[in-house]
């Protein structure tokens, strides 16, 4: 131990602390200074702890208390306050940097290191000041864009008053600051494992290192010695059925007999301190009996192989769907021309910066105690049910922290299993909060597919035939495969009016990560396959890709692979407006000189629907007592801006300004169900719920003669009222045939990538990706533009880096994680074309750049080098192999 003393935030402090403590757990853990973040495991690769020390930033988890006798730390609680916020947390949040925020107060205090020593930096300056810090959400053109203005403030040149939406802009189409974004660039709210709970135990798991094993035998006495330890669970100790699996009972808290994948929990030792719960975790033996793998759906699908679930009723088959509209077959034997292709994407994680924690505590005693789980569920409804089922205890209460991204991967239940069992059995309040290693090993990730594809046209270059076959490996849990296959099949004619489809699909088990949600869910596969299809159409004909995509596009009153009749199609618009871009592309493509490093230039759109059979949402609001409003309903925000939609739906409705319109959303206790916040779906069916709750309250103030609360309740009438909006006419697909009406709205889109590929190294660089996008009416145009820059960054690691392999991917830098070395410009044109069944004509955005993304790329790189890559991602050494058969 040693004493140091230095300054936090402007207050001198002494300290008597191990030397070797770092900088990290002394602010989170001593002070409660809980902005600084960690996501990587002290390994120094996130960013999210940054701090100032002496006036240069420094990876507080890398920053050992011992070395700052004297120093002056600034953290970003220091910075500001959501009263009283620095200038660079003004402009991070009126530039709409924010999303899920997890990444922001690091990014705000690296910042202000550069901002401290250069007030005009450029690009570059920017992108090698934050070169250490990543983010998920943004694709980092928004820290960028902030950071300079952040640099006009200080430099004089504007003030945030100039910047900011002037009180008479209206609510609607105005990108209004959104709610919680000062507050998260002011480090203030609370992700799960930033809440103070005096007294908290702390969880560890024991997980098996074996994809396939028997479990013969649990030895924990040694662990149950060791220092802080209060104990360890198992799954003898579960008082309920144990499974947290979403639909198919394949999934435990902890596995009792069979361990199906590396990772499979298997016991968990709760302790005083996280540091000794994962000692005593470390020295719990378990006996395993080591079982064959079986690794691949191929070998999945062999005769003779092993089942993965050891369930006998369950086959290695999961799931399986077919498409039939018209006659394919028959199509494609008149078919002028026929482009037959096998296409493959890979297995990928979701990538979230916060890794996996959960909180959980028994409220009161007895009959009326109940059980109150805290993570980042995206249905905390659902979630709360699956977990009163799993651990055998009837209330349930979950409430939703603030989420350090999510992108699907929270439609399942990951530590929250785990720590509601422990906190029943130990009957104290608990926190299992996973390191990033064990993160990436215990979430769902996206499916792997492997596509034959067989795609026909005629002589005039119309299409007339679409064919594939698809096999998707699950992995060893089944979590929401069903969904996943049923929305690729319903997708899987994208844009085009393809008159003739055949499709057939499995789900297949394996000895591996398992798929979930995953941005797109299921559509970014199936439309890797069909947009390079298209493309290798149009070469076939020798047409140029954009007219043959336009001459093939949907029209209103045709139909879509499932023969839903379609009485709006926005995407021959979204291709008119991309059309100068791509011109312009194609010229200074073609002006390149370089023959070492070629130029392309690729386009592939996407419509993604929005609403599926009979989904509903229900949501209320209340007239407050000084005549705000509080809008209720379980709407996730993990950073997409359904904060921002409900508040401006609310008060474009209302007339009630933005400033007295409150939002309750995160707890099952207190709001209605409104359904999962994934699909894109939110902003369509809640958003529709949310304007009938508004008219209800409206009609009943009319009725009343009301003005106010208190001219309503002098009325006798109540305060609070409900909308409720459901898709009855969205009935769904035959599943023998897998036609039918399966999608309330859409939103359309183009995209075009513009890249280099260096023949010599085989590397592929973005040079820009231009996107045009028409989600019917935008209600806050920064939300949208940061969706698609987000998801198309996301889109790039997917064609290009990013692959998740089970046991070797334990890191961001393992993984390929983006940073601001693989930033590439971005460039996004907003149409709106009001769809008539929407909310004020309003749809969803979050998932559609992720499904057109990846196909421009791997276009753009044909179009360089006349070499196409069907298996993603499209690394160099893809590409120098492909260049050699050439």
């Amino acid at each position: 131990m040693k004493k140091i003393t230095f300054k936090v935030n402007g207050i001198p402090n002494e300290f008597i602390v191990d030397e070797n403590l770092a900088l990290i757990d002394l602010l989170r853990k001593g002070l409660h200074l809980t902005g600084t973040k960690q996501s990587c495991d002290r390994k120094g690769q996130c960013g999210a702890c940054t701090v100032i020390v002496n006036g240069k930033t420094v990876r507080s988890c890398l920053t050992k208390v011992g070395e700052l006798e004297g120093a002056d730390v600034i953290t970003i609680e220091g910075l500001g306050t959501p009263d009283n916020p620095h200038l660079i947390q003004e402009a991070f949040v009126l530039a709409g940097t924010i999303q899920c925020g997890f990444c922001i107060p690091g990014m705000i205090m690296a910042a202000k290191g550069l901002l401290d020593v250069n007030k005009n930096p450029s690009v570059e300056d920017i992108k090698k000041a934050l070169r250490r810090n990543l983010c998920r959400c943004t694709g980092y053109g928004k820290i960028i864009e902030a950071i300079q203005l952040a640099g006009r403030f200080l430099r004089g040149e504007t003030t945030p008053d100039q910047v900011r939406p002037a009180a008479s802009a209206g609510q609607i189409g105005v990108s209004h600051p959104r709610p919680w974004s000062m507050m998260k660039a002011c480090g203030v709210v609370k992700y799960t494992d930033d809440l103070v709970i005096p007294g908290v135990l702390e969880i560890a798991a024991v997980r098996s290192p074996h994809f396939n094993a028997r479990v013969k035998s649990i030895d924990y006495a040694e662990a149950e010695k060791m220092p802080g330890v209060v104990g360890v669970i198992t799954a003898a100790d579960i008082k309920g059925t144990n499974s947290i699996a979403v639909a198919v009972p394949d999934e435990f808290i902890f596995c009792a007999d069979h361990a199906t994948v590396l990772g499979s929990p298997i016991a968990a030792v709760v302790a005083t301190t996280r540091d000794e719960a994962r000692a005593a975790a470390a020295a719990v033996r378990v006996e395993y009996e080591v079982l064959p793998r079986v690794a691949t759906a191929a070998e999945a699908l062999a005769e003779g192989a092993p089942n993965v679930n050891p369930d006998p009723d369950f086959s290695n088959i999961v799931y399986e769907s077919e498409l039939i509209k018209g006659d394919a077959e028959k199509a494609f034997s008149s078919s002028a021309h026929i482009i037959e292709e096998k296409f493959s994407t890979q297995l990928v994680h979701q990538a979230c910066l916060e890794p996996e924690t959960a909180v959980a505590y028994v409220d009161g005693e007895g009959d009326d105690a109940q059980l109150v789980v805290i993570g980042r569920s995206i249905h905390v409804h659902m979630h709360a049910a699956i977990l009163s089922v799993a651990v055998g205890w009837d209330n349930v209460r979950y409430i939703e922290a603030f989420a350090g991204g999510q992108f699907g991967i929270k439609t399942d239940v990951t530590t929250e299993g785990i720590a509601a069992a422990a906190a029943l059995h130990f009957k104290r309040p608990v926190r299992y909060t996973a390191t990033l290693a064990e993160s990436l090993v215990m979430t769902t990730k996206r499916h792997p597919y492997s596509m034959d594809v067989r795609l026909g046209a005629d002589a005039d270059g119309k299409l007339t035939a679409y064919g594939m076959d698809f096999i998707v490996e699950k992995g060893a849990h089944a979590s929401i495969g069903f969904v996943i296959m049923d929305r690729s099949m319903d997708m899987l004619s994208g844009a085009y009016n393809l008159p003739n489809v055949k499709a057939e699909g499995k789900l297949v088990y394996t000895n591996d990560a398992w798929g979930g949600s995953a941005r797109g869910a299921g559509p970014p596969q199936v439309n890797f396959a069909l947009e390079s299809a298209v493309d290798m159409m149009a070469v076939k004909l020798n047409m140029d890709p954009l007219e043959f995509r336009m001459k093939n596009s949907l029209h209103p009153g045709e139909t879509t692979g499932t023969g839903q009749v379609v009485d709006e199609w926005a995407f021959l618009g979204c291709l008119e407006h991309i059309k100068p871009f791509y011109d312009k592309a194609c010229k200074e493509a073609k002006d390149n000189k370089n023959e070492t490093v070629r130029r392309g230039v690729g386009l592939a759109g996407a419509s993604f629907g929005i609403g599926s059979a009979n989904d509903s949402s229900n949501m209320a609001v209340e007239l407050d007592p000084d005549d705000g409003l509080t809008v209720y309903g379980s709407v996730a925000d993990p950073g997409e801006g359904n904060d921002a939609m409900l508040s401006q739906i609310a008060a474009h409705c209302t007339g009630i300004p933005l400033g007295k319109i409150r939002l309750s959303t995160r707890d099952s206790e207190l709001v209605p169900d409104a359904g999962v916040s994934a699909s894109s779906r939110q902003t369509f069916m809640s958003g529709g719920a949310l304007v009938k709750a508004c008219e209800e309250l409206k009609a009943a103030m009319k009725e009343a003669g009301a003005k106010t609360h208190a001219d309503l309740v002098a009325a006798g009438k109540p305060t609070r009222y409900m909308g409720k909006k459901i898709l009855e006419d969205v009935q769904g697909v035959d599943k023998e045939t897998g036609q039918g009406k399966t999608w309330g709205s859409f939103v359309h889109g183009a995209q075009l990538a513009e890249v280099e590929v260096d023949t010599k190294t085989g590397e592929v660089k973005i040079l820009k990706m231009t996107t045009v996008v028409d989600p019917g009416t935008i209600f806050n145009p920064q939300a949208v533009i940061g969706q698609v820059e987000g998801g198309a960054d996301m889109g790039a690691g997917y064609a290009l880096r990013e692959h998740f392999v089970l046991g070797k991917s334990k890191d961001w830098i393992t993984y390929k994680f983006p940073t601001f070395a693989t930033y590439f410009p971005k460039e996004t044109v907003l149409l709106e074309t009001p769809r008539s069944n929407a909310p004020l004509g309003g749809t969803g955005i979050g998932e559609f750049t992720l499904v057109a993304t990846h196909p421009a790329i791997a276009n753009a790189v044909y179009n360089a080098i006349g070499v196409r890559i069907c298996d993603l991602p499209i690394t160099p050494e893809k590409v120098l192999s492909a260049l050699g058969k050439k």
